[in-house]
């Protein structure tokens, strides 16, 4: 089941951790989260959660080559996962700097993987190339086709991070959440997801995050990940000022 949509991400390489010899086993106990009844239902033809996933996925085309298009090409860039949050941050996460934030996410891997699978093969959402014509950002794939559209597990990943980052440097919060925000946003952009899909991923790991919040054991990987940012932060090498002023302005609003 799982590869029905191995295609569309893969945390191990969004972090870029080192390979390891044991699969990660997550925090959570099977069947701890069932998103099928937290996720509200796809969308189906003729209703009007539908018809705005089709109105929106037409008119962001315009988008095509500009820089908000752009911007979604990096996103989609899974090993850059934590170079998204690098302005929103102060820096940008790594192995070396923050190696306990590192672990938690690919940690909590399985545990994301089994959240989205779950609506997904319930679903089976088509992605919007699917259903209208139109340029897209990636390459047409098999593979693609395949995966179902919702929830997204991309969108998943970006807002997870996005509220785990947050709570390490709460400082910094209003930025990284809108940067996760912005992350999942990049997915319509591309053409690759529907908005209802983004939405719903935000559903997802919202209910994810608050449930791994019920682990004696993420909570204390997420004690040591607070500290290690806390000094991060003023030690490790800042983002460059000038881009980080331009992507700012280029989230600052949703792109349809």
């Amino acid at each position: 089941m799982r590869l029905l949509f191995a295609a569309a991400f893969s945390l191990v390489a969004s972090v870029a951790l080192s390979a390891s010899k044991d699969a990660p086993k997550g925090y959570l106990p099977a069947g701890a989260l069932d998103t099928t009844i937290i996720v509200p239902p796809a969308p189906v033809a003729g209703t009007t959660r539908y018809e705005a996933d089709r109105t929106i996925f037409l008119s962001t085309r315009s988008l095509k080559d500009g820089p908000r298009w752009a911007l979604a090409l990096k996103d989609d860039n899974y090993e850059g996962l934590m170079g998204a949050f690098s302005c929103a941050v102060g820096f940008t996460p790594d192995e070396k700097s923050t190696p306990a934030l590192i672990r938690i996410m690919h940690r909590m891997e399985p545990d994301l993987d089994a959240a989205v699978r779950a609506a997904k093969t319930l679903y089976q959402r088509q992605r919007p190339f699917m259903i209208d014509d139109g340029e897209i950002c990636l390459a047409k794939t098999d593979a693609l086709r395949k995966s179902p559209d919702y929830p997204s597990g991309h969108g998943t990943l970006g807002w997870v991070a996005s509220l785990i980052l947050a709570e390490a440097a709460p400082e910094r919060a209003s930025q990284i959440v809108q940067r996760g925000r912005a992350f999942g946003e990049s997915r319509i952009v591309c053409g690759v997801h529907n908005a209802s899909a983004i939405e719903a991923s935000r559903i997802t790991g919202s209910a994810l995050v608050a449930r791994l919040h019920g682990e004696a054991q993420f909570r204390k990987d997420m004690d040591l990940a607070r500290a290690e940012v806390v000094k991060a932060r003023t030690t490790a090498a800042k983002p460059d000022p000038a881009a980080c002023e331009a992507e700012a302005a280029l989230i600052a609003k949703p792109p349809f």
